[in-house]
């Protein structure tokens, strides 16, 4: 790697001319900054102002010196190396710019005033712009401090907690300030005070560091973005970091409010900004972070770990949007996106090679089922597969309350138990939320917190149901509320009404007493003369007594309402009459209840064959149910004198019973009313074999297909000369089922559909010369037969029912079963006749179709013969989609075997650059070059350079293993 150039200006240079290696590959402990010197690297020409100590005094001022660049050993003896000349030089010029910086601004103090300064007034005031860009500067000048200053100035400032305050400031920071060059500034302290050994150290060792520079992820400036998710990456490299990096992005997944731990990266990676530099230089970023995060850590020798954390990123839908990025055409981010699409190959063909498979579709949960059954299914854990499985179908499905819980419960359990090594520590950190999933297993051990467990959920179980119960309970209390409220308001309205019409019969009445007690005065007038009454004045009485009390006390209406009051409760005491069967007669009080229709409107319905649509169908299918019985009948008859005291089912029984032929006429309008809905159903049926049949007859497509078929036949069972001349048809289903010699997985369908795609192309609009064969399939013949046969029938018995009524003479005029039956019968025979005659056709053109295949038409029924071609072209769409699959792959990986070698030669190139540039040298560099190799991707070449080796040797085997294969013969 370049080394970096520095120049000597701004906050002096004391590191200028040396470039920073940093190694954290090959140690436990932590990762420490190592120098080395460039070659093309000249100092200065200059003149010394001091003339030169002797050699042991300036080996002791240079070891000073020296201590400060915090250099490794190997380094230091190269430094000690130097010339005395060279020595004395390098150490004026270091003193010379710490002369220069002797001001307020070189001590670590001055920065942490300032910092603490802007944290505690960054929430208070608003900025105005010169402020604000004074405050950035002083961060920008410490940042050049951490680089540049003596060793002694970043053991000061962490000494001083300056790394607290840079993170308090971080917290403390608002909108504005988080979306400024502020933010970006104080990320870049931070990776400044990462750039040697002790800095580093301190920041690891932080218990908040990491976490708090993963919130800044949160903003919406690109730069800072960018340059948080270079730390990010470059700490998955430091051993202990990766988990580090897992606990931040859980932290900023409850930090942000979001679903999952790397929502936000995943938003951003698609996400479009307009500005294509920008643009490329976050989603580099975001991708060299997830690949380190994939690769790195417990990823480096855990394919479980890589799968299981790939997962996270796939079910987040990372693969579409890196197919999207693949239009950039940026040669950096291709690097990236090849790592992680390589890395993931790799790990599905070791993956394929645990169940001995050539690829596992994970989107397919019948093939990921069928794996785990057939690597089980002579185990003596299947027993306990099983019962997983048995109980998820026994855990809650339904969208609401928490059942999304049980499930998530569940699957980290299951991660837990692969994930875990052999000390019981699990590499990812991602907890479940409410639940500790490591106590939820150590649970499994233990048999009394199981029981306390199971004591727990029964216990939530049945509050659950309880509370379901109260809630059921109130909902029907809401629904009898409800429909008692309606009744109370039909009553009352009917009472309403009834008052007012006794009211207007109560004012008519006093009006005629008044009138009859005028006429009565008139006569007694005549009669009473000389007597004495014609002495007394009733009307002075009137003027004296309290006419309203004698009224209320003895009014007429008010003895009437008694009396109707007494006769109701007369009545209800009076026992009601039921003669017919308890059951049937609750049965049919149910009914009646349900229809809301009196005996005169149900017998009106009837007897004018239902014209205003009374009677819905389902209706008169119950009633069916309850035409009166000749025993029913005749106790009716003997107690029709009684007919008030009837129960409601025996009433109704009793005036259906006075219907002439009623079971007859409601049998009549019951086919009438279904006659249009049975048609409707067997219409489809005949014309489905019709077509199916034709479709059958004249199929070309068909026709050679089944000649590509026998020549597969006869040559697979005796050769290119086979006698065979044609075959069952029923055997189009075994092809499926003979499979390859030489690949389990592709079957000889698999094998015709290639060669018919060369061969015979046309061949394959079969399928859409086939269309109605499905529906055909479902055409059970007899049932059809029998429901025409249901048809005759029953036009039969209208036909005869309407024949009686037409001989007996009219007695009601609202009876109009004559006039409508006749006007159906007429439409119906026609219907019917046409619907006779398609059957006649249909079942000709089947017979036709059974024979020209060569089949016994005797005994080949439509739902046999269709289902079986039916079944065939299912078969046959399954396995062109597979066999497309297939090739999608192949394509996919020679595409990435040409860009490999393409890659390969590049990196070659890149590689022997850099060792010309190294000369030998260990590679590494310091924090800065990390990051820069982490988003070119170059940290990742020994990986690329490992799978490309084993791509080369697998693709070596297949070739090998295939240069030899068999014949599978099928019996025609």
């Amino acid at each position: 790697m370049a080394p970096r150039k520095r120049g000597s200006g701004g906050g002096g240079s004391g590191r200028g001319g040396l470039s920073f290696m940093f190694c954290c590959f090959n140690s436990s402990d932590h990762p420490e900054i190592t120098y080395k010197l460039r070659e093309d690297f000249a100092l200065q020409s200059m003149e010394p102002a001091l003339p030169m100590p002797g050699y042991d005094e300036l080996d002791g001022m240079f070891s000073e010196l020296v201590d400060e660049l915090d250099l490794t050993e190997k380094h230091r003896e190269a430094m000690f190396a130097l010339p005395a000349e060279k020595k004395w030089q390098i150490y004026c010029s270091k003193k010379k710019e710490q002369e220069e910086n002797k001001g307020a601004t070189s001590w670590p103090e001055y920065y942490i005033d300032q910092l603490n300064s802007m944290a505690a007034r960054i929430t208070l005031l608003a900025l105005e712009k010169e402020e604000e860009e004074e405050r950035n500067k002083t961060i920008e000048n410490l940042k050049t401090a951490l680089r540049t200053q003596p060793m002694r100035f970043v053991t000061r400032f962490i000494d001083l907690d300056g790394l607290t305050c840079i993170l308090n400031f971080l917290k403390s920071m608002d909108y504005d300030t988080t979306e400024s060059q502020i933010h970006t500034s104080l990320i870049g302290c931070i990776k400044a005070l990462m750039n040697n050994s002790q800095g580093r150290a301190h920041v690891l060792s932080h218990s908040e560091s990491i976490n708090i520079i993963a919130q800044s992820l949160a903003t919406e400036n690109i730069k800072t973005k960018v340059a948080v998710l270079e730390i990010m990456g470059a700490v998955c490299l430091v051993p202990g970091g990766h988990k580090k990096i897992l606990e931040s992005m859980l932290h900023y997944q409850h930090f942000a409010c979001e679903r999952t731990r790397f929502q936000t990266l995943i938003n951003d990676l698609d996400r479009k900004t307009g500005r294509y530099r920008d643009e490329v230089n976050l989603k580099t970023a975001i991708m060299s972070f997830i690949n380190a995060v994939l690769s790195q850590g417990a990823g480096e020798t855990s394919l479980e770990f890589r799968i299981h954390l790939r997962y996270e990123f796939l079910m987040l839908g990372i693969q579409p949007v890196i197919d999207k990025l693949r239009s950039h055409e940026n040669s950096t981010l291709d690097r990236h996106l090849d790592f992680f699409e390589m890395l993931r190959n790799e790990d599905e063909l070791a993956l394929s090679k645990r169940f001995e498979s050539v690829h596992i579709d994970t989107k397919s949960a019948t093939q990921v089922f069928e794996l785990i059954r057939k690597k089980l299914n002579h185990h003596e854990a299947y027993p306990h597969f099983m019962s997983v499985l048995h109980h998820c179908l026994l855990m809650p499905h339904k969208r609401s309350g928490n059942t999304v819980q049980y499930w998530l419960l569940l699957d980290r359990i299951v991660q837990q138990m692969v994930l875990q090594n052999d000390k019981g520590h699990d590499p990812d950190v991602a907890p479940l939320e409410n639940f500790n999933v490591k106590n939820v297993v150590r649970m499994l051990v233990n048999e009394n917190e199981v029981k306390q467990w199971k004591e727990q959920a029964e216990k939530m179980r049945k509050e659950h149901q309880e509370l379901q119960q109260k809630f059921e309970k109130k909902e029907r209390e809401c629904d009898a509320k409800t429909q008692e409220k309606e009744d109370m308001m039909q009553t009352l309205n009917k009472m309403k009404e009834k008052l007012e019409k006794e009211s207007t019969e109560h004012k008519n009445v006093k009006q005629q007493v008044a009138d009859l007690t005028a006429r009565l005065h008139e006569l007694s007038t005549n009669k009473l003369e000389g007597t004495v009454w014609m002495e007394v004045d009733d009307a002075k009485v009137f003027k004296i007594l309290d006419l309203e009390d004698i009224e209320k006390t003895f009014s007429a209406y008010q003895r009437q309402q008694k009396e109707a009051e007494e006769d109701t409760l007369g009545s209800k005491k009076v026992k009601e009459l039921s003669v017919i069967d308890g059951r049937r007669a609750q049965n049919c009080n149910i009914l009646l209840s349900r229809l809301r229709l009196s005996n005169e409107e149900i017998k009106r319905a009837i007897l004018t064959m239902d014209e205003h649509e009374d009677l819905p169908k389902d209706m008169l299918e119950q009633l069916l149910k309850f035409i009166p019985e000749k025993s029913d009948v005749d106790l009716l008859e003997e107690h029709k004198h009684e007919l008030d005291r009837m129960a409601k089912p025996d009433r109704f029984l009793y005036e259906m019973s006075r219907i002439n032929h009623y079971q007859q006429r409601l049998q009549s309008l019951y086919f009438k009313k279904k006659f249009a809905e049975r048609i409707a159903e067997i219409k489809p049926k005949i014309e489905a074999l019709t077509k199916a049949s034709k479709q059958m007859l004249n199929s070309k497509s068909l026709k050679q297909l089944l000649e590509v078929v026998l020549a597969f036949g006869n040559y697979m069972n005796k050769g290119q000369r086979g006698n065979a001349y044609g075959f069952k048809v029923s055997s189009l289903n075994k092809i499926a089922d003979t499979k390859s010699s030489i690949d389990k997985n592709i079957t000889l369908l698999h094998y015709l559909i290639t060669i018919l795609e060369k061969k015979y192309p046309k061949v394959l609009q079969f399928q859409e010369d086939l269309k109605s064969v499905p529906e055909a399939a479902k055409v059970n013949m007899t049932e059809l037969e029998k429901d025409i046969g249901n048809l005759r029938s029953g036009l039969k018995s209208v036909e005869s029912e309407l024949e009686y009524q037409k001989k007996l003479p009219q007695q009601q005029l609202e009876d109009k079963f004559v006039s409508v039956v006749s006007q159906f019968i007429t439409v119906a025979s026609f219907s019917f006749s046409d619907v006779e005659d398609s059957l006649n056709e249909a079942k000709d053109l089947f017979l036709r179709a059974v024979k020209h295949f060569g089949e016994d038409a005797s005994k080949m029924q439509p739902d046999e013969f269709f289902g079986i071609f039916d079944q065939f072209l299912q078969s046959f769409t399954e396995a062109q989609q597979e066999n497309e699959n297939i090739r999608k792959r192949k394509e996919e990986e020679e595409r990435r075997a040409k860009m490999e070698a393409q890659l390969r030669e590049q990196r070659e190139k890149e590689r022997k650059a850099r060792k010309a540039k190294a000369n030998g040298e260990d590679n590494g560099g310091e924090f800065d070059d990390l990051v820069s190799a982490l988003r070119s991707g170059e940290v990742f070449d020994k990986d690329l350079s490992k799978m490309k080796r084993n791509r080369k040797r697998i693709n070596n085997q297949s070739t090998d293993s295939g240069r030899e294969r068999t014949i599978t013969k099928v019996n025609i």
